[in-house]
C-alpha cells in the first residue's frame, strides 16, 4: 500500500464510503505476508516510498510469480530485477499486465498511473556492452517515477560523442553513469555537469579488470567531487538512490 492509497482508505472511511472492518482488513496487510519461501513486506512503500523489489537472480519462476501475485495483489507496483523470459512468462499467466524489458532482464507490473516524481534523471553509457545495467537503472528509475533521458555509447574512447551531448546532460537533476573497462567516463562526466554522479562500475573488460573490480577502484579514487559510487553491476541501486535525490526535490 502507497501513502496516496492509505489516504485515499481513510478519506473514504471519513466520509462514510467504507466501513471499519474494510479499513482493518487492508491495514492487516501492512504487516509482511508469509508465503513460508519468503515474507512480502506489503508496508515498505510508506516507510521508503516504493513497494518491495523482487531481486529474480537465484529464485524459481514459481517463487517470482508468487511474490508478485501478493504484491500486485495488495496495490503495489510490481518491480522485477535480474531475470528471465522464462520467468517472465510464469509471472505473465497470472499477471498479463506485465512487461518484460530483456535487455534491462526485468518485469513491470504497474499499478495504475505511475505517480511522477518530477525529477529527471540521466543514464549515460560508456559502451553497448554497459546497456544492460544501463537499462537496469533507467526502467528503475523510470518505474519510480522519474524522467528518464538515455545517453548511450558514450564512452572515453571517443569523448566527441559525449560532449555534443553535454547540454543533455546538464539538464538532468541526477546522473548516472555507468562503465566497464577502465571506469574513467564517471570522472569526466564529473567534471562537466554540476549535478550529482552516481557512478556505476560494471564487469565489462578483459581479464586484468577483474570482473569490474579496475572500474570500482576507479570511480572510488575519481578526483572529480560529487561522485557516488554503487556497486559492480548495481543498476538498480543507483537508480533507487537517484530516485531518493529527486524526491527532495518535493521537499
Amino acid at each position: 500500500m502507497t501513502e496516496t492509497q492509505l489516504k485515499n482508505l481513510l478519506q473514504a472511511y471519513k466520509a462514510g464510503q467504507v466501513d471499519l472492518d474494510t479499513v482493518m482488513g487492508h491495514l492487516k496487510t501492512l504487516k509482511e505476508e508469509d508465503l513460508g519461501f519468503a515474507k512480502v513486506d506489503h508496508h515498505r512503500a510508506l516507510r521508503n516510498g516504493f513497494p518491495e523489489v523482487i531481486f529474480g537472480q537465484g529464485k524459481t519462476k514459481e517463487q517470482v510469480a508468487a511474490i508478485a501475485s501478493r504484491l500486485a495483489a495488495a496495490g503495489s507496483t510490481v518491480l522485477v530485477t535480474r531475470t528471465t523470459r522464462e520467468v517472465y512468462q510464469e509471472v505473465a499467466a497470472r499477471l498479463p499486465a506485465a512487461e518484460f524489458n530483456e535487455l534491462a532482464r526485468t518485469i513491470v507490473v504497474a499499478a495504475g498511473e505511475i505517480k511522477p516524481t518530477g525529477g529527471r534523471v540521466a543514464v549515460l553509457s560508456a559502451g553497448t556492452a554497459d546497456l544492460p545495467v544501463a537499462e537496469e537503472a533507467a526502467v528503475t528509475a523510470a518505474v519510480m517515477g522519474n524522467e528518464v533521458e538515455r545517453i548511450y555509447d558514450v564512452g572515453v574512447a571517443g569523448i566527441h560523442r559525449l560532449l555534443g551531448r553535454v547540454e543533455l546532460v546538464r539538464r538532468a537533476d541526477v546522473v548516472i553513469v555507468v562503465a566497464g573497462m577502465e571506469g574513467a567516463l564517471a570522472s569526466v562526466v564529473a567534471g562537466l555537469v554540476d549535478r550529482p554522479v552516481i557512478a556505476v562500475p560494471t564487469s565489462i573488460g578483459y581479464g586484468a579488470s577483474f570482473g569490474g573490480l579496475a572500474a570500482l577502484l576507479t570511480m572510488l579514487n575519481s578526483c572529480a567531487a560529487g561522485i557516488g559510487v554503487v556497486n559492480i553491476d548495481n543498476g538498480f541501486g543507483a537508480a533507487a538512490l537517484a530516485t531518493a535525490i529527486t524526491r527532495l526535490k518535493k521537499v
